[in-house]
C-alpha cells in the first residue's frame, strides 16, 4: 500500500469517528427534553375558540376584545357539555353575581282582581220623557231648571191644547146631561152616558185621567192641563221654555232617577272572558278620595269595541246620596271568584317571545334548561301553568333573561355541529388567496412558456383563459399590433412607435397610441410572432419598462 493511500484511509477513519461522535451527542441532546415536551401539551389547556362576553352569537379563533373593550371568553375542549340543547352551566360565583333566584312550582288558588277604567252613567231603565200625545202650548213651566229634583206627583208644567179642551168640555157636558135625564128620560140619559164614555176614552188615550182633571181645576183655568212627575227624579233635559209650542209626541222634559246609577267599565278582551254576571265589584275615584262604592255586575257586552279592543261591563251601584254623578270617572275593581288550586309560577318566570312561552328549569346545581309551557289565567303576580311543568320543579324567577341569552348562544353553537374548524381557518385560505397564488404561478411560468399571455396587474388571474377554458374567447386590454412577443411593457408610456416596435415585448397595459402603416398586420407581417419560434426571443427584454423614442424595427428578434 502506498503512502498516499495510507493517508487517505487515516483521514477517512478520523472523519468517520468525528461523524459518529457528533451523531451520538445530537441524539443525547434530543432525547433529554423529549419527556417534558410531550407532557407540556397534556398539562396546558388549549382553547377551541373564544366567545363574546355578552352572550352574542359571535366567536373568534384568536383572543380579541369586543366594542366595549371586554376580553372574549375562551372555550376549552374539556368543558362540561350540556345535557340537552340549550342547557346552560353557571358557576356558583356567577350565580351570585347575576342574582339568580329560583322558586318551586306550586299549586295555589288564583283569585284574580281585574282593574279597569269606568264612567258613571244614568240608569237607562230609570229615565222618563214628558212627551204629550197632543199638540199645544206651555202655559206655565214649574220645572224650569235643568238638574232640578222633583218628587213623584209634583207639578212640572201646565199646558193648553184646543183638542184637549174640547174633549174635556164634551165629557163634562155629557156627564151633567146624563145625571139630569136619568129620572125623566132614561133613553136620553143612556145616550148621554155613551157620549161621556167616548170623551173619556179620548182623554184616556191622551193619558189624561181624573187626577189630571182635578189638578187642572186647582192650578189653572178650565182650559189648561197640569202634567206631574211620574217618580222622584232629576230634570236632565229641558228643551222648552214657558210659552213654547209643542207638537204631539215631542219631548218637552226628560227626567232621570239617580238613586241607582250604572258604571260602564272598559275591560280588556283577554280579561273579560272570566267575568260573570253577579260577581262583586267596587268603584273608586280620585274625585271622592277615601270613598269606596260596592256594586254588582249586571251585564257583559257580547261585542268587542274595535277601536279600544275592550269589552263594556255594566255594573249597578246604589246612589242614595247622589254622590255618584253621571260623567264621573274612576277605577273599577272586579273580583273574580276563587277557583280550585292550580299549578302556577310567578309572572317573572315566564319569558314570552310573542309566539311561545318559556321558563328556565333548574335541572341540577348551576344547570338550567329552557322549557316551553302553556299558560292560562293570570291573577296578580302569578300565572297558571296548563302544561310543561310539574309540581316541585325549580324555575328561575330573577336574572332569567341573562341565562336565556346564554342558552340561545349554546343552542346556536350546537347547531353548527360542535366543531369550530372554520374559526381556525388560516389566512392563506381566505377568499382570493388561491386565485392570487395561481396567478403568481402563471406569471412565473411565462419564462418557460414563451407563448403565454401577460397578466394584467392587480387582476389576480392571467389575461389568457388557456388554463381554464381554452376554447372561450377572452377580452383583453387594447394592445399594439405586435403585442405578445415575450416582454412586459405594462408601464410603457404612449409615444409614436415604429410599425415593428416591441416585437419582443408585451404591451398588455400600454395605452393606445398612433400606430404605423403596418398596424393590425400581425397575421401577415413577416416579423410577427418571431418571439414564438426564435429560441432566444425576449431573453433580454424583461429588464423593465421599454424605452421610448425611435427604435430598430427588428429589435428583439
Amino acid at each position: 500500500m502506498t503512502r498516499p493511500q495510507t493517508l487517505s484511509l487515516a483521514v477517512a477513519a478520523v472523519l468517520a469517528a468525528l461523524a459518529a461522535g457528533w451523531m451520538l451527542g445530537r441524539a443525547d441532546r434530543g432525547d433529554a427534553p423529549a419527556a417534558p415536551a410531550s407532557t407540556a401539551p397534556a398539562n396546558e389547556r388549549k382553547p377551541l375558540y373564544y366567545r363574546n362576553p355578552m352572550g352574542l352569537p359571535d366567536t373568534s379563533p384568536v383572543p380579541k376584545k369586543d366594542a366595549m373593550g371586554m376580553d372574549y371568553i375562551p372555550v376549552y375542549a374539556d368543558d362540561a357539555a350540556p345535557a340537552a340543547a340549550g342547557t346552560v352551566v353557571v358557576s356558583p360565583q356567577k350565580l351570585q353575581t347575576l342574582g339568580v333566584r329560583t322558586e318551586p312550582v306550586r299549586r295555589s288558588a288564583l283569585a284574580s282582581l281585574v282593574r279597569a277604567s269606568g264612567t258613571v252613567e244614568v240608569d237607562e231603565t230609570r229615565q222618563y220623557a214628558i212627551a204629550p200625545r197632543f199638540e199645544g202650548w206651555v202655559a206655565t213651566l214649574y220645572a224650569n231648571q235643568t238638574g232640578m229634583r222633583v218628587r213623584a206627583g209634583q207639578p212640572l208644567l201646565a199646558v193648553y191644547s184646543p183638542q184637549l179642551a174640547a174633549a174635556q168640555q164634551e165629557y163634562r157636558l155629557a156627564d151633567a146631561a146624563a145625571q139630569r135625564l136619568a129620572s125623566s128620560d132614561p133613553a136620553s140619559a143612556a145616550s148621554m152616558l155613551r157620549l161621556r164614555d167616548a170623551a173619556r176614552a179620548r182623554l184616556r188615550n191622551w193619558e189624561v185621567d181624573g187626577a189630571h182633571r182635578a189638578r187642572r181645576s186647582q192650578h189653572g183655568g178650565n182650559d189648561t192641563l197640569v202634567l206631574t212627575s211620574p217618580a222622584d227624579a232629576t230634570v236632565i233635559e229641558k228643551p222648552v221654555v214657558q210659552g213654547a209650542r209643542f207638537e204631539a209626541g215631542e219631548t218637552i222634559l226628560r227626567l232621570a232617577d239617580l238613586s241607582v246609577v250604572w258604571v260602564q267599565a272598559k275591560v280588556p278582551a283577554a280579561q273579560a272572558t272570566a267575568i260573570a254576571v253577579g260577581q262583586p265589584a267596587r268603584f273608586e275615584s280620585t274625585t271622592l278620595p277615601g270613598r269606596r262604592f260596592d256594586g254588582e255586575v249586571k251585564f257583559v257586552q257580547p261585542l268587542v269595541d274595535a277601536a279600544t279592543r275592550t269589552v263594556d261591563v255594566r255594573i249597578v251601584f246604589p246612589n242614595p246620596d247622589g254622590d255618584l254623578r253621571p260623567g264621573l270617572y274612576g277605577t273599577v275593581w272586579l273580583e273574580q271568584p276563587v277557583a280550585a288550586p292550580v299549578l302556577s309560577v310567578p309572572r317573572s318566570a315566564v319569558l314570552d317571545s310573542g309566539t311561545r312561552q318559556l321558563v328556565l328549569v333548574q335541572t341540577g346545581p348551576g344547570r338550567f334548561a329552557p322549557r316551553a309551557v302553556t299558560t292560562g289565567r293570570r291573577a296578580g303576580e302569578r300565572v297558571e301553568i296548563l302544561a310543561g311543568l310539574a309540581q316541585g320543579e325549580e324555575v328561575v324567577v330573577a336574572a332569567n333573561f341573562l341565562i336565556d341569552a346564554e342558552s340561545n348562544l349554546q343552542s346556536a353553537l350546537q347547531g353548527l355541529g360542535g366543531d369550530h374548524a372554520g374559526h381556525a381557518m388560516p389566512a392563506a385560505a381566505a377568499p382570493g388567496a388561491a386565485t392570487d397564488a395561481a396567478a403568481e404561478k402563471d406569471a412565473g411560468g411565462d419564462h418557460g412558456n414563451p407563448g403565454a399571455s401577460a397578466r394584467p396587474p392587480g387582476t389576480g388571474r392571467p389575461a389568457s383563459a388557456s388554463h381554464s377554458n381554452p376554447g372561450k374567447p377572452v377580452v383583453t386590454p387594447a394592445a399594439v399590433p405586435h403585442d405578445g412577443h415575450g416582454a412586459d411593457a405594462a408601464t410603457e408610456p404612449a409615444a409614436p412607435q415604429d410599425p415593428h416596435a416591441d416585437h419582443g415585448t408585451s404591451a398588455a397595459m400600454a395605452p393606445v397610441a398612433p400606430r404605423g402603416p403596418h398596424a393590425g398586420h400581425g397575421a401577415t407581417d413577416p416579423h410577427a410572432g418571431h418571439g414564438a419560434i426564435d429560441p432566444h426571443a425576449g431573453h433580454g427584454a424583461m429588464s423593465g419598462p421599454a424605452p421610448t423614442g425611435d427604435r430598430d424595427p427588428h429589435e428583439g428578434h
